[in-house]
């Protein structure tokens, strides 16, 4: 069956209904995924370029601006490399113990010659794997995620499909490593998007692996280097993760700030200077823990519209959601909630209870906050010949066509 999109974007579906004294219309849209907002829904706005501020219990989409939009990742794509590491841990391939030689590559490349950001690893040397953690994440060093590479798979090249391979099975879907540092490389991309899901990925999968990022400084070869990570600072009180910084791409961030019950993602890229990065990530993340209110919108199991069904015994299925929808809104906007359902259409019988039919979008201000999938509430079996007969017609009159 091919995908039929349903064009009617302003057609209700469902009457209005108040559901935590909200107002929720149910309407049928594109099938195709939300092109990312250029501002907030709450009528927040960033400097930024590109940018991703998401609440992470709830799910809320604080701002999502050109979040897709490939950049050049800097020292943010230590954060994948970081990741292949934490997992050769955690699977036994190698220990925090485990020694690797410094390569006169790496310390050309990477280290005190480079003139790059460096945990100054001495040539010839062997440096512990918990150092080199240390250093790839507190101080940003490019010598000490060479090392790892070298050591890990023999070549910054090889450790580089390593990263992508892995990348394609956390679903990276716009990003592509070149090297380990992040140091230009043409070809070498992430997204807000990607980072988010990468941080995400890191904080629950590795959670003790994962507090190094929070580390304030390390110390290596005699030189000390505090961690640059404006999140750190006492005030903001973040948990890490990372920053980059490139000539053509400007100052990069992702961060991640929890206070009380909420927790923040914030992807940040473009910036003009680290003073702006900061300011800009401090001003965002004040609003989402201080101009918040956490909202119920729809309980577990809750039936949230029909939709058409073709070639069945029925004209309709009943869709609900299976998790409750529990967002954060500014309390201006606590009036202005809609509920948009996406899906493949027409659907065809035989369509079974708990089958998968789309996602529903909770929009405000025409702005996707969250989104959830709906599932089919009841069973329709295939129609009569007549029923099958009058369904075809159906779909002919609105347009939709599939392949039998």
């Amino acid at each position: 069956m091919s995908s039929c999109p349903v064009h009617c974007s302003k057609s209700r579906l469902a009457r209005a209904a108040c559901l935590g004294g909200l107002a929720l219309f149910v309407i049928a849209s594109s099938s195709k995924a939300q092109d990312a907002a250029q501002a907030s829904a709450y009528g927040l706005t960033t400097e930024a370029p590109r940018a991703l501020f998401v609440e992470d219990r709830t799910g809320t989409v604080i701002l999502s601006k050109n979040a897709a939009e490939p950049f050049p990742p800097a020292s943010l794509a230590k954060l994948m490399t970081m990741e292949i590491v934490f997992e050769a841990i955690e699977s036994g391939e190698i220990s925090l113990a485990s020694e690797y030689p410094v390569s006169e590559h790496a310390w050309r490349t990477g280290g005190a010659p480079s003139g790059t950001s460096t945990m100054f690893a001495a040539i010839k040397s062997s440096v512990p794997v918990s150092a080199l953690i240390r250093g790839t994440i507190i101080q940003a060093a490019n010598d000490g995620a060479i090392i790892l590479a070298e050591g890990l798979e023999g070549s910054e090249e090889a450790f580089a499909k390593r990263m992508n391979d892995r990348a394609a099975e956390l679903g990276l879907k716009d990003s592509h490593f070149v090297n380990p540092t992040g140091l230009p490389a043409e070809g070498q991309k992430t997204s807000a998007r990607d980072l988010v899901t990468l941080a995400r990925h890191l904080r629950e999968a590795h959670p003790d692996l994962y507090k190094i990022f929070a580390e304030p400084a390390f110390e290596w070869n005699g030189i000390f280097q505090r961690n640059r990570n404006p999140v750190l600072a006492e005030t903001i009180g973040g948990e890490g993760i990372g920053t980059g910084y490139t000539e053509n791409s400007g100052y990069s961030l992702m961060a991640v700030v929890s206070r009380g019950d909420r927790l923040f993602y914030l992807a940040l890229s473009g910036l003009p200077s680290g003073a702006e990065r900061e300011a800009e990530a401090r001003r965002l993340l004040d609003f989402g823990f201080d101009g918040l209110v956490e909202t119920d919108i729809l309980s577990a199991g809750a039936v949230v519209a029909s939709v058409p069904v073709f070639n069945g015994a029925g004209e309709s299925v009943s869709v609900r959601v299976d998790r409750p929808v529990r967002i954060l809104l500014p309390e201006a906007s606590l009036g202005d909630v809609e509920a948009r359902i996406r899906f493949e259409g027409p659907l065809i019988a035989p369509v079974e209870d708990g089958d998968e039919v789309g996602v529903l979008d909770i929009q405000v201000a025409d702005e996707t906050v969250y989104s959830q999938t709906v599932y089919a509430s009841g069973s329709v079996p295939v129609g009569s010949f007549t029923d099958r007969a009058v369904g075809a017609m159906e779909e002919l009159a609105l347009g939709w066509t599939r392949s039998f």
